[in-house]
């Protein structure tokens, strides 16, 4: 019964990690907190250009999109075709909203896949316990780690 409690809930953690993989390529991970921010860093000899630097015009962009980190057209490419992707700030603002959603799912998924191997990991020493063999206790059994014993090495004829 053992064994088949840990088969199945190997196939249940393989099966999540295939859904985090799938997640993970879909959001591209662009705006996840986890990561490091960029740091754009702009140079000046003077104060006084500090004072008077643009950001829009320095980029030779529109000012409503400099606050887009990846497809931030010039106005030239702007004079010449229109913007690509959405526009309108109430959209932008359900499509973040969204994509937080779809990041949220997937810290879900791999805290789940994570349960799951500390599970899998504790039924096994439980299966090994069984064992007629002297063991000695190591470590003690946590949230987050199985219990760790060392078992007598026995000679195989």
């Amino acid at each position: 019964m053992r064994t088949q409690d840990v088969k199945y809930i190997e196939m249940k953690r393989v099966a999540e990690a295939k859904k985090i993989e799938r997640l993970k390529s879909e959001l591209h991970l662009l705006d996840f907190q986890g990561k490091q921010q960029n740091k754009h860093v702009f140079f000046f000899d003077t104060k006084k250009e500090v004072e008077q630097f643009d950001i829009a015009t320095h980029l030779r962009t529109a000012p409503e999109l400099v606050d887009r980190v990846f497809n931030r057209p010039t106005i030239e490419t702007l004079q010449k075709e229109k913007v690509k992707g959405i526009t309108h700030q109430t959209r932008l603002k359900r499509m973040a909203k969204e994509r937080q959603k779809q990041y949220n799912f997937l810290t879900q998924r791999i805290e789940r896949e994570r349960k799951l191997f500390i599970i899998a990991q504790k039924i096994q020493t439980r299966k090994d316990l069984l064992d007629k063999t002297r063991k000695v206790k190591v470590k003690k059994e946590t949230v987050n780690s199985p219990a760790i014993y060392k078992f007598q090495s026995r000679r195989k004829r």
